[in-house]
């Protein structure tokens, strides 16, 4: 009995740093977007700052997975979450990375004229964070047929992306001046394109936590 409560009470402790890195990487691409649209260089350092934390935090939960597989020696579906959650923990973190770089963008840009709007930038943010959001909540909880129709919804990112990536492209040749801080904006949407591929690795962790089934090249 000793023995199922350790393993219970480790396996709620995992969840909760999991979520709480998931949470910090939400944060980290809200506030990359709004030191960028805002043009505000202090938030954009706030992000960079907080990045050192988040890698910790994901060193943190691979030691922790870690030590439960060698110690505890989890089982079926138990087995799966730890696993799910070793797996997720570095994408998070990769997500939180492209945060950090569109972080860097907003410094550079801050110090330049300011560029036409591009309204679809700001969409297609909202539409990443919903998504990292809404998988966040499939993972809690353990729901695959959430998980699923949020992979699909990934198709929208890539949408926008192509649209945004033709509409700079317009911009950099008929506004030759501005074609270097087009092109970082580029840069924003490519990044934001990535972060929609990882949401759906995270989905399919969850279908494979939830299921016992692998969709990677099945969707």
């Amino acid at each position: 009995m000793d023995q199922h409560r350790h393993l219970d009470d480790e396996l709620n402790s995992l969840r909760d740093r999991v979520l709480l890195l998931g949470g910090e990487t939400e944060s980290a691409l809200d506030r990359a977007m709004l030191a960028l649209t805002e043009r505000n260089s202090d938030i954009a350092r706030e992000v960079l700052d907080n990045d050192d934390r988040i890698d910790r935090l994901e060193v943190e939960i691979d030691r922790q997975c870690i030590e439960i597989i060698a110690l505890r020696q989890p089982a079926a579906r138990d087995l799966r979450f730890v696993i799910s959650v070793a797996k997720m923990a570095p994408v998070l973190e990769r997500i939180a990375d492209h945060a950090a770089n569109i972080a860097r963008v907003a410094l550079d840009l801050n110090n330049e004229p300011e560029l036409k709007s591009v309204s679809e930038l700001s969409d297609m943010a909202g539409h990443a964070l919903r998504m990292l959001h809404e998988a966040l909540d499939a993972f809690t909880s353990s729901d695959a047929v959430a998980a699923r129709e949020i992979i699909k919804s990934d198709s929208e990112i890539n949408e926008l992306y192509n649209h945004i990536f033709h509409q700079l492209i317009e911009m950099m040749v008929t506004e030759p001046a501005t074609a270097t801080r087009d092109a970082r904006l580029l840069f924003v949407a490519k990044h934001l394109e990535r972060i929609g591929d990882y949401v759906t690795d995270i989905c399919e962790l969850t279908v494979y936590m939830a299921e016992a089934a692998f969709i990677k090249h099945f969707k």
